[in-house]
C-alpha cells in the first residue's frame, strides 16, 4: 500500500524499493527458495488429499457393489465431489507457484547468472593483465645489477618476506575456496533444474496436473556449459603452482630467521667482548698504578710484569674474541 508508506498513489510512480532489477543474485535464490518451499508444502497436501480422494472413491465403488443404501451413497458421494473439488483448486494453486518459479528462473536468475558470468570474464581479464605487468617487472629486475646491494637480510627484509609469505598462503587458500564454491554451486542449479523441469502429475482422470514446463530453458543451457567448462579448468595447477610458491617463501622466511639469530648472537657476541675489553682495560689501568706505585714492578718486555692474574684476566677477553 503506497499510502501506507507514505507515498503518492500515482500509477507511473514507480517503487524503486519493489523493483525487480535492485534484485540482487542472493535475494532472487531467496525467493525461489520460499517459492519451492511453498510448492512442496503444495505438493505434499496435494499427495494427501489424493489418497484421502482416492480411498472415498475406493470406498464409494465397494457401497455400489454391496447395495448399500442410498442414505451412505450420497454421503460418500458427496465426500468425494468435496474432496475432489479442494484437490483441483489445489492443483490451480499449485500450477500459479510452477509459474512463479519458473517466471524466476527465467526472468530474474538467469539474466542474474550471465550477469555473474559476464563479471567473472572481466575480473579474470583485468588479473590476466596484472599478472603480465608483474612478469615484465619480475624480468626487469633480473637483469638489475645486485652485486652491490646489501648481502644480509635486514629486519625489514625479513617483514616483507612474512608479509608476502602470508599474502600467497592466503591467495592459495582463497583461489582453492572460490574455485570450488562455484563449482558446488553450479552443481547445484543443475540438480535443481533437474528437479524443476520435471512436471508434476495426477493420476486422476480429470488431468488437473499442472502443464507441461518449457524442457529447454535458456538458463539450462548457460548451466550445462558452465558446468563442462569448470570440470575441463586445470585449477589444480594454478594451486599446486601458489601452493609450491608460498613454501619457496617458507623457506626462506626460515633462512632468514637462522641469519638473523646468528646475527644477534654475534651482535651479543661482539658486546660482551667490548664489555670485558673495558673492564679489562679498567682493570689493567688500575692494577699497574697500583703496582707502580707500590715500586714492586719487575721490567718485563714492556715494562710491566705479567703475573698468574694478568695473564688470567687477559685469556677472559680472548675466548671473548673468539665467540
Amino acid at each position: 500500500n503506497r499510502s501506507f508508506r507514505g507515498l503518492t498513489n500515482n500509477e507511473d510512480f514507480k517503487d524503486d524499493f519493489d523493483s525487480e532489477e535492485n534484485e540482487t543474485h542472493a535475494t532472487v535464490l531467496d525467493k525461489l527458495l520460499a517459492w519451492e518451499k511453498k510448492l512442496y508444502d503444495e505438493v505434499k497436501a496435494g499427495e494427501i488429499m489424493k489418497f484421502d480422494y482416492q480411498r472415498k472413491v475406493a470406498l464409494l465403488n465397494k457401497q455400489k457393489k454391496r447395495g448399500s443404501s442410498i442414505e451412505s451413497l450420497e454421503k460418500t458421494k458427496a465426500a468425494v465431489s468435496h474432496l475432489h473439488t479442494r484437490y483441483i483448486v489445489d492443483m490451480q494453486s499449485m500450477d500459479s507457484t510452477v509459474s512463479e518459479i519458473n517466471r524466476l528462473r527465467d526472468e530474474q536468475l538467469y539474466p542474474k547468472l550471465v550477469a555473474l558470468v559476464d563479471a567473472m570474464a572481466m575480473m579474470w581479464n583485468v588479473m590476466r593483465e596484472h599478472h603480465e605487468s608483474q612478469k615484465k617487472m619480475a624480468d626487469a629486475l633480473r637483469l638489475v645489477d645486485i652485486s652491490q646491494s646489501t648481502k644480509e637480510t635486514t629486519d625489514h627484509h625479513h617483514e616483507r618476506t612474512i608479509q608476502l609469505w602470508v599474502v600467497v598462503q592466503e591467495w592459495h587458500t582463497q583461489f582453492d575456496k572460490m574455485v570450488n564454491y562455484q563449482k558446488e554451486y553450479i552443481r547445484a542449479l543443475n540438480s535443481w533444474l533437474k528437479l524443476n523441469l520435471i512436471p508434476i502429475e495426477s493420476s486422476l482422470k480429470e488431468k488437473v496436473s499442472s502443464p507441461p514446463r518449457a524442457q529447454n530453458p535458456p538458463i539450462q543451457g548457460l548451466l550445462l556449459a558452465w558446468h563442462d567448462l569448470l570440470e575441463k579448468l586445470p585449477d589444480e595447477h594454478a594451486k599446486s603452482a601458489i601452493f609450491n610458491f608460498a613454501a619457496v617463501l617458507h623457506t626462506i622466511v626460515q633462512q632468514q630467521e637462522d641469519e638473523l639469530k646468528l646475527r644477534a648472537k654475534a651482535e651479543e657476541s661482539r658486546r660482551d667482548l667490548e664489555k670485558k675489553r673495558r673492564q679489562f682495560e679498567k682493570w689493567y689501568h688500575e692494577y699497574t698504578e697500583k703496582r707502580m706505585s707500590a715500586n714492586e714492578m719487575e721490567p718485563g718486555e714492556d715494562g710491566i710484569p705479567k703475573d698468574e692474574l694478568m695473564v688470567e684476566r687477559e685469556f677472559v677477553v680472548e675466548n671473548a674474541k673468539k665467540k
